[in-house]
């Protein structure tokens, strides 16, 4: 099918927290016979265009899912060369702050690579003063094990004196997940034709408008972004009201 070219939309009209869940990598390599590590480096570009994209809209935020606590299940060789590309764009950031965008990370990241940790720290420090577009990448993410990680985190404070039970709000538990100082995600868009949010961002979507399109990843373009946005505009959004 074809699509005509959609602007983005006026600024007023941009969702300020947009998630994108980054699908379709291995199908686009196996398409052209190569190996699904091409594909994960033909998204890793997709990626960095898209968020200079969101940048240059005046996007709040950008969350994307790089790497999900079931990813662990793939092959050990697919998993080290995800961890070998995060390392790699972790190293040539400064090319990418250069457009004053700020990088962060959620998940447990625990059993990354001390190189690893010891990157993404320097990142997130190093970007933490810029004002563009905040780019958060999930790394050993899962939305499930978000609100768990939030609850105990909560249920220590309660232990300790700090908090009562009864003092534990929406408000409290959306401060303690990863986001917590991040907006709710207004449009979740997930490429490569499948139509689920596979544990993502579960309370942050609590109201999120869900743009599913068959567009692998890897040739997801700013074009492909554009329409999401218009197509987010043009969404009449109730929230629970008439």
């Amino acid at each position: 099918m074809l699509f005509r070219k959609k602007a983005a939309p006026a600024p007023d009209r941009l969702p300020r927290h947009v998630a994108v869940i980054m699908d379709g990598n291995g199908r686009w390599a196996k398409r052209r016979g190569l190996p699904r590590t091409a594909g994960h480096r033909a998204g890793a570009k997709t990626f960095e265009t898209i968020s200079r994209r969101a940048n240059a809209l005046g996007i709040d935020t950008m969350t994307f899912y790089a790497f999900s606590t079931e990813n662990w299940k793939r092959p050990a060789e697919e998993v080290s060369a995800l961890m070998d590309l995060f390392a790699d764009y972790l190293r040539r950031i400064e090319q990418f702050q250069k457009e004053n965008m700020r990088i962060r990370f959620l998940g447990d990241p625990a059993p990354l690579s001390d190189e690893l940790r010891d990157l993404m720290r320097q990142a997130q420090e190093q970007s933490a003063g810029f004002t563009g577009t905040c780019v958060n990448l999930a790394i050993n993410y899962g939305g499930r094990d978000e609100i768990v990680h939030a609850a105990r985190q909560l249920a220590g404070q309660a232990r300790d004196g700090i908090l009562t039970p009864d003092a534990i709000t929406e408000a409290t538990l959306e401060q303690a997940l990863y986001t917590g100082d991040c907006p709710p995600v207004d449009l979740l868009i997930r490429p490569g034709g499948e139509a689920r949010i596979s544990n993502f961002l579960l309370w942050q979507s609590a109201y999120a408008e869900l743009y599913f399109c068959n567009t692998l990843w890897p040739d997801f373009g700013p074009d492909d972004l554009d329409r999401a946005l218009a197509w987010f505009a043009a969404r009449n959004r109730r929230f629970g009201g008439v």
